[in-house]
């Protein structure tokens, strides 16, 4: 019974706060920021393939599950001047689906000689299927037709645009995903006279920025922080520090909250702001090749009733003969 009530009380939550932080969440962003900015596109400078997979809440009924698989790296045109990449994702929540595909684009345009700074300019386009599944949910009574008997869908367009600039040891970073939500109702459902509101889309603000801290020649610190606002939920605050490990080994934590930046009327004055901490542990088993893990330890009400979250990712990099990285790539 506990379970179905939380259940309840999500399904209710997505109804009222339906523009609230929807954008898929992982706590490994800090290995492959082109989930939350596509100026990122080709940072790694030679072609980086990346897979993330996460099971939130673990022990929920219909607790979300989302994966992501993406690629990116320089098209070797224009003094490398020129990033690309493409991403491909999933994220259920219950009878919700969402299934996404995006291409990227991004200039980078050389601050100074040595080419260890830049600032790059991203463009980021793609379309979305949302899905509600009527199968997938259990009625009191049979046969009503307000609920679909199946799966319905639509697919709507989405661009983002982000501006990103890096040192050897500073990066920061500003994008807005969502842009045509502004434009476009396309994302909400209309069955049996009912609107389904729950999946509607609403524009994101990332901000990112993170440095590097040389303890020894064998340890480095890299404190990070992400704030995410969607202008109507609770402002979102992710702050990260991992400690390196003779280049090979990431270990850190990350501590998830919301903050009240200015007043938003339609948030309840008693919202808990509590969110999420997490332990982060990264293996680079080859040069190439890093093994991922992350686990969410849920510290807010719903803590009691789950198992907390589970994310794995793998990343590769696909160095060329003639590798055209002048500095480490930290970030």
């Amino acid at each position: 019974m506990k379970r179905i009530l939380i259940v309840l009380i999500i399904c209710c939550c997505g109804l009222h706060l339906a523009q609230a932080q929807q954008n898929v969440q992982f706590s490994q962003y800090v290995f492959n920021m082109l989930s939350v900015n596509p100026a990122y596109a080709g940072y790694k400078e030679d072609w980086y393939l990346q897979a993330a997979y996460r099971h939130q809440w673990v022990g929920i009924p219909g607790a979300p599950k989302t994966g992501m698989v993406s690629i990116d790296g320089l098209t070797g045109a224009n003094e490398q001047r020129v990033g690309v990449g493409a991403q491909f994702g999933f994220d259920r929540l219950g009878p919700q689906e969402a299934l996404s595909a995006y291409g990227f684009y991004n200039y980078r345009i050389p601050l100074d000689e040595d080419n260890t700074r830049r600032l790059c300019i991203g463009l980021g386009g793609g379309i979305t299927q949302y899905s509600i599944d009527g199968a997938a949910l259990r009625y009191a009574d049979d046969g009503d037709m307000i609920i679909p008997a199946g799966k319905t869908s639509t697919i709507i367009p989405d661009a983002r645009l982000g501006v990103y600039y890096y040192t050897p040891k500073f990066y920061a970073g500003i994008s807005v995903m969502d842009l045509f939500s502004l434009y476009t109702d396309n994302t909400r459902y209309y069955w049996g006279g009912q609107n389904y509101q729950t999946i509607r889309k609403t524009q994101h603000l990332y901000l990112t920025a993170g440095y590097l801290v040389e303890l020894s020649d064998q340890l480095k610190l890299k404190p990070s922080l992400l704030v995410k606002e969607d202008f109507k939920g609770p402002t979102n605050l992710d702050v990260t520090a991992f400690l390196l490990i003779a280049d090979k080994l990431w270990l850190g934590g990350s501590y998830r909250t919301g903050v009240k930046l200015w007043n938003k009327p339609a948030l309840n004055a008693d919202l808990d702001p509590l969110d999420a901490a997490s332990a982060l542990v990264e293996f680079y088993a080859t040069p190439q090749l890093r093994i991922g893990y992350a686990y969410d330890i849920t510290i807010n009400k719903l803590a009691s009733y789950q198992q907390g979250s589970h994310e794995i990712s793998v990343g590769f990099l696909f160095n060329s003969r003639r590798s055209r990285i002048t500095s480490p790539r930290y970030f």
